[in-house]
């Protein structure tokens, strides 16, 4: 079992994750019942993002996320909207891939989303609290300007 090892935003944990390479290739561990940030199963799913390719806002109501991403490399971009939260106002990029393989647990009511980098597609793997529902999630334009964010490559 891997312990999480980092809090940023008011219940999101960072956790490092095992991969276990041999000669034939590798295991590469997201989730377990008996990891500390495991709530109940609802789902598991894949997105593909092309590089350069921005899937966001997202904000679940009721769904807690637990992203990793074994194949090619993502900027993940949280935000907390959240009235009486803490850490409200905040707001996080993570770079999510091979060379640095986390699981990213998300709780319900933060803003998040994600740009593909690289020069290959990305596969992100949510394993979410709870079955898809379209009512529980929220969409937002990814360049409104209530989140004090911009897509834009950042030089220098």
């Amino acid at each position: 079992m891997v312990e999480p090892i980092k809090k940023v935003i008011e219940g999101v944990v960072i956790s490092p994750l095992k991969r276990i390479p041999d000669e034939r290739g590798a295991i590469y561990h997201m989730l377990r019942s008996d990891d500390p940030v495991f709530k109940q199963f609802g789902e598991v799913y894949g997105s593909w993002v092309h590089p350069g390719a921005i899937k966001a806002w997202h904000l679940h109501k009721t769904m807690t996320l637990n992203y990793a991403v074994p194949v090619g490399k993502i900027k993940l971009v949280l935000y907390d909207s959240r009235e009486n939260s803490p850490s409200k106002g905040v707001l996080l990029e993570i770079f999510l891939g091979k060379d640095n393989y986390v699981r990213v647990t998300v709780p319900p009511g933060v803003v998040n989303g994600f740009k593909g980098l690289g020069e290959q597609d990305s596969l992100v793997i949510n394993i979410a609290s709870h079955s898809h529902d379209p009512d529980e999630i929220v969409r937002i334009d990814p360049f409104t300007k209530d989140i004090p964010y911009s897509w834009d490559i950042k030089h220098g």
